[in-house]
């Protein structure tokens, strides 16, 4: 069983930076694929990143030179940096774990979710 529990969204001006974390507990957290994912109001949630076991990361098309995913497994911590921030990228931002996932972007394929932690970015 893993817990996951998002921390460090904010409200920031467009162009901005965020650093969200995912805190893990749980045992072998190393061995999944983490995601973050994220809802905005109105909308069907949406794949931003993920991070492979052997730390390969892809993202989607919209995410890709603006953010950064990453974990460091002594922490068990799964990280997002969020540059360049738009008033589109507000959201819900939630962080997933999953021990067979085949399609990266598909939020079924994740077995354990957190809380989320808004994210609210201002023109």
């Amino acid at each position: 069983q893993v817990q996951l529990a998002e921390s460090w969204g904010g409200s920031v001006q467009a162009g901005g930076s965020l650093r969200l974390s995912c805190a893990a507990s749980g045992n072998n957290f190393r061995r999944f694929s983490k995601g973050w994912f994220r809802q905005a109001p109105g909308k069907e949630r949406e794949w931003v990143a993920t991070v492979e076991s052997d730390g390969r990361p892809t993202y989607a098309d919209f995410a890709k030179g603006r953010f950064t995913i990453s974990n460091d497994n002594a922490l068990n911590t799964l990280y997002l940096q969020m540059n360049s921030l738009k008033p589109e990228d507000t959201a819900m931002y939630y962080c997933a774990a999953g021990t067979m996932v085949a399609d990266r972007a598909a939020d079924h394929e994740y077995d354990y979710w957190g809380q989320g932690t808004q994210v609210t970015v201002s023109s």
